[in-house]
């Protein structure tokens, strides 16, 4: 048998198709060249999130089954996956499943590895909307939740009854917004249903790109809101980057950013962090919180590989506040102790 090194390898040779998805900051999909280039140790983690990689794995095979892997796996300090952990978990799954990776991969061997010590547990939001996803990408039906979230959305029933919608059916309506009229549904459920309902609909396309015609309501009520309401339709935001970048720069424009603006951005809206201006002011903001605070934001910002050489280059940028030198100055401090 040829030697195993990755799981694309193992997945491959045990003749299964599989997807691969991000659950760290947002669900998102991880395309299968760049997965590659991950587990050859040739590009670093896209998506860390305290120093490790959160996947999802979902494969299946000739007989459609499908099989789920939560896995989290350490980063080295370049965002690489480490090899020895990685191996480890490899290793791990070949001997569990037998020398041989062809073999079929039941039910009772997936149980054998459901408790690994590399598994991780997602939040329920997540669980549901990457639910969502894999059913989508299998063809399978939605869940059982879906038929009274598309009648609670289209005005079919009353909005008093909103207790009785299930995350897992606004996850499928959302994730099949560009179908049928669900993009219409969603939009009156962001107008005129309660808040707890435009609250989980947000929970749920702050990992999705949203139809124009949702995204543009989003922005709306963003504007239209304040305080820990708003920030709801800014992670809401996270897969349209021009209409959040418009939402920070009109909340920089009021007031220095508050502690949860700030994690909110470093956690589902980073991308906004790309533009020169916005992330100086990010950082200046971020930059009156206190010295710990500062330390750990910033350590999450800059593990981002899309964000890191940015991030670092703005640590020497002569024109900065004092107040930004001196939280630099605390940062530096703290790394070296």
């Amino acid at each position: 048998m040829a030697e195993i090194n990755t799981l694309s390898q193992f997945l491959t040779a045990a003749k299964t198709s599989y997807q691969v998805y991000d659950l760290g900051r947002r669900v998102q999909h991880i395309d299968m060249i760049a997965f590659e280039q991950i587990e050859a140790l040739k590009s670093p983690y896209p998506y860390p999130v305290q120093g490790h990689a959160h996947m999802a794995l979902v494969f299946w095979d000739a007989s459609q089954q499908h099989f789920v892997w939560f896995i989290k796996l350490p980063l080295d300090e370049q965002g690489m996956l480490s090899p020895a952990p990685r191996s480890q978990f490899i290793q791990m799954i070949i001997d569990a499943l037998g020398r041989d990776p062809t073999k079929p991969l039941t039910e009772d061997e997936q149980q054998t590895l459901a408790n690994h010590p590399f598994n991780f547990k997602p939040s329920q939001e997540k669980l549901a909307l990457f639910n969502a996803l894999v059913r989508k990408l299998l063809g399978l039906r939605a869940s059982t939740q879906y038929e009274f979230a598309a009648q609670y959305l289209a005005g079919e029933c009353p909005q008093a009854h909103w207790q009785q919608l299930g995350f897992q059916g606004l996850a499928d309506i959302c994730v099949r917004a560009a179908e049928l009229d669900h993009s219409d549904r969603l939009v009156r459920a962001l107008t005129q249903a309660p808040p707890e309902v435009q609250r989980a609909i947000c929970q749920c396309l702050e990992h999705l790109t949203p139809p124009d015609a949702v995204a543009q309501t989003l922005f709306d009520r963003f504007n239209a809101t304040e305080g820990d309401e708003q920030l709801y339709f800014l992670r809401a935001l996270a897969g349209n980057t021009q209409l959040a970048i418009q939402a920070v720069n009109s909340l920089i424009g009021k007031a220095p950013l508050n502690a949860d603006t700030l994690v909110t951005i470093a956690a589902r809206v980073w991308l906004v962090l790309r533009q020169d201006a916005l992330r100086l002011e990010y950082l200046e903001s971020l930059a009156l919180q206190p010295q710990t605070f500062f330390n750990q934001v910033f350590a999450d910002i800059v593990a981002i590989p899309s964000l890191r050489s940015l991030l670092l280059s703005d640590l020497r940028r002569p024109e900065r506040s004092q107040a930004l030198t001196e939280a630099v100055g605390g940062l530096f401090r703290a790394t070296r102790k």
